[in-house]
């Protein structure tokens, strides 16, 4: 079965490839601010269907097609890509000392038949001084990043704790989506055996 993603982005790319998926990546052409003013769990369900339906148009209606859009949250607010190192600084001195969620909505499709289902997880930050704020900025990682952080990098550092997929964080809902998957008769572990 031919399996396609419907990202670039490379931490996608990495966990999809963990689960032992052959696939490619095309990148779907979708509007995303004409969906803005959702709440976040709304938006990411929206998003990854856009995505995924998008790219099954463009497709063989048998391949397979996974879309995702992952969001931060912090206090009902949704906090995207900062714009700056200024903004950057203010997204990670309000997440400081606190605890925020990460939504991702997973959609996966195949033909007629289209799955959407929403993954968020805790994430509790430890109280940040303005000079570990500044000297994490300084090495441009939270620059593409939702929240101005990457949990798998550097941002690791600032993260006291987790509750719920680790993998979420990244940008992958893994097991979510190895469970997901096998509605469309596609055994992760199984592939993994042969």
């Amino acid at each position: 079965m031919k399996i396609v993603l419907a990202s670039q982005s490379p931490r996608r790319r990495q966990l999809l490839g963990q689960m032992g998926l052959e696939f490619t990546t095309q990148s779907p052409e979708i509007d995303e601010a004409a969906f803005q003013g959702r709440d976040a769990q709304d938006l990411v369900q929206i998003l990854s269907r856009e995505k995924a339906r998008w790219i099954a148009g463009q497709v063989d209606p048998e391949t397979l097609v996974i879309g995702a859009d992952t969001v931060v949250v912090r206090d009902g607010e949704i906090l995207g890509k900062p714009k700056g190192e200024e903004e950057a600084r203010a997204m990670l001195a309000s997440l400081s000392g606190r605890t925020h969620q990460v939504c991702t909505g997973v959609t996966v499709c195949r033909g007629d038949k289209v799955l959407t289902q929403v993954e968020e997880t805790q994430v509790t930050f430890r109280p940040l001084t303005d000079q570990e704020i500044r000297q994490y900025v300084s090495t441009g990682e939270p620059m593409d990043k939702a929240g101005a952080y990457g949990i798998q990098g550097l941002g690791g550092l600032l993260v006291a704790g987790i509750q719920g997929d680790y993998h979420n964080v990244v940008g992958l809902p893994v097991c979510r989506l190895g469970r997901m998957l096998l509605d469309f008769g596609v055994d992760c572990l199984a592939l993994a055996g042969r």
